[in-house]
Order: C-alpha cells, then sequence, then structure tokens
C-alpha cells in the first residue's frame, strides 16, 4: 500500500493535533499501522501501533494517555489524536504499515508515508 500522511502543524504546548494517514490499496485491512517520528538529530522512534482490526493497540510509553491510535477500514486512513502536546513531541511525524504487526513495532514496515510536520511551542 501507498501511504499520505497529513494533519501536522504548529500548536501551543498543551495544544491538540490530529494526524492521519491515507492509505491506497486493497489490503489494507490487512495491515497493522503504525506511527513513529523523528527529532531533529535523534532517531526515529515508535509512537504508537494499532492491528488490522483496530482491536489492539499499543503506545510508547512517552505518549501513553495523551495519544490514541485508531482507524477506519472503510476509509482506507489511520489516525493519531495528539492531547496535551509538549515542546518534546515536536518531531516529523510517520506514518507505516505491514502485513506483519512484528515489523512495524520493529519499525521495518514495508510501507512508509512521507511524514507530517508536528512543532509544539513552548
Amino acid at each position: 500500500v501507498q501511504l499520505q500522511a497529513s494533519g501536522g502543524g504548529l500548536v501551543q504546548t498543551g495544544g491538540s493535533l490530529r494526524l492521519s494517514c491515507a492509505a491506497s490499496g486493497r489490503t489494507f485491512s490487512e495491515y497493522t499501522m503504525g506511527w513513529f517520528r523523528q527529532a531533529p538529530g535523534k532517531e526515529r522512534e515508535f509512537v504508537a501501533a494499532i492491528s488490522w482490526s483496530g482491536g489492539r493497540t499499543s503506545y510508547a510509553d512517552s505518549v501513553k494517555g495523551r495519544f490514541a491510535i485508531f482507524r477506519d477500514n472503510a476509509k482506507n486512513t489511520i489516525y493519531l489524536q495528539m492531547n496535551s502536546l509538549k515542546p518534546e513531541d515536536t518531531a516529523v511525524y510517520y506514518c507505516a504499515g505491514d502485513p506483519r504487526s512484528s515489523m512495524v513495532v520493529a519499525g521495518t514496515s514495508s510501507s512508509w508515508g512521507q511524514g507530517t510536520q508536528v512543532t509544539v511551542s513552548s
């Protein structure tokens, strides 16, 4: 599948943003999907993942309780709702997907979106 991320922007500390990742391809509903982020000078890190059905989710400790990942298979789209944003959340956010959930969590998905910039001002 091909992925297109959107929804990034500039927000103040404590604000919210919702990222979207639209997928093309008939097999999207079979894919585990995830969000990753990369801040300047840092390695890319896992943020959240969701199973093909949406029944299972996982989060990095740094975003638990603040971010929520969900999907709409009818729209071939996943979302990342980000609340209580902090300056340390500033990064380029990428969506990723793979039929194998282990690959998504490991950051070695077969499909990646182009990234969307999120900037949180203090």
